[in-house]
């Protein structure tokens, strides 16, 4: 039966799938991990009291970052070139969403509007972040090679959407309420759709690594389409909404360090 555990066992059980996967993953974080820390330099004089919450961010993201490396290391695994169509961050900001990364090269200060676009450009995305860490938790939390990974980043990510929604409504009480939801919808709207193309793209690239049959290819490619309608449709919407998070606070201390995989 095709379900997304044995989808998953599969790329993990391979070496050159799971050395795709974890490349990719890597990549992102590091990319994220660079923009928070640049975004915290760059926070302006009146949101100080942010700068260390998106510092723990990308310290968190950076963390991510090692950690895939660690596990591909683990397994005598060097990282490969990750495809442009996969480059999931990078597509994102291709495509408008966030903070470009000419204007975070340069040494100027951002304005409180800038913060703003970089929380919700960040909810949609932390959103997406942990469903996916969710569904690795939930059928990977006790695997003995990368169960600690798994349940340590999945924490991660739920801190990081809980921050975004306390930090979003804070700046909604203070008059951006509409600038945040025209944002939130913009960028759940484009992100379904790199998520759809980049999802495409991985599940090809695996493919032709495991060898998959036209037949299953097929099927996992209808997958996709099919969530990319339901989101399309209305699925987006669970990006947009906001709502005080039981954690709060969630980034207020510094960073957790990697676990070692000996």
């Amino acid at each position: 039966m095709l379900s997304a555990k044995s989808l998953f066992q599969e790329i993990l059980d391979n070496d050159e799938s799971f050395r795709l996967f974890c490349s990719i993953a890597a990549s992102g974080e590091a990319q994220g991990g660079w923009e928070n820390g640049r975004i915290a330099a760059l926070v302006p004089e009146s949101e100080r009291g942010l700068a260390p919450k998106v510092a723990r961010h990308g310290a968190d993201e950076d963390k991510h970052g090692r950690i895939f490396n660690a596990l591909l290391k683990k397994r005598g695994l060097e990282p490969v070139e990750v495809p442009q169509e996969t480059d999931y961050t990078m597509l994102l900001e291709k495509h408008g969403i966030g903070l470009a990364h000419e204007q975070l090269k340069r040494d100027e200060p951002l304005t409180v509007q800038d913060i703003v676009t970089y929380l919700a450009h960040s909810r949609v995305t932390e959103q997406r972040a942990s469903e996916q860490m969710e569904l690795l938790r939930k059928h990977f939390a006790d695997h003995p090679d990368i169960g600690r990974a798994v349940k340590m980043i999945s924490s991660d990510e739920d801190n990081h959407l809980a921050y975004c929604h306390e930090e979003l409504l804070r700046f909604a009480r203070a008059g951006h309420g509409r600038t945040i939801q025209r944002i939130l919808r913009e960028s759940a709207l484009a992100e379904i759709r790199i998520y759809r193309d980049v999802s495409l793209a991985v599940m090809d690239h695996m493919g032709r690594i495991l060898g998959w049959p036209r037949a299953k290819a097929a099927l996992l490619a209808a997958g996709i389409h099919a969530v990319y309608v339901y989101e399309r449709l209305g699925g987006w919407r669970r990006m947009v909404s906001l709502k005080m998070p039981e954690r709060r606070d969630a980034l207020g201390g510094p960073a957790t360090s990697a676990p070692e995989f000996a």
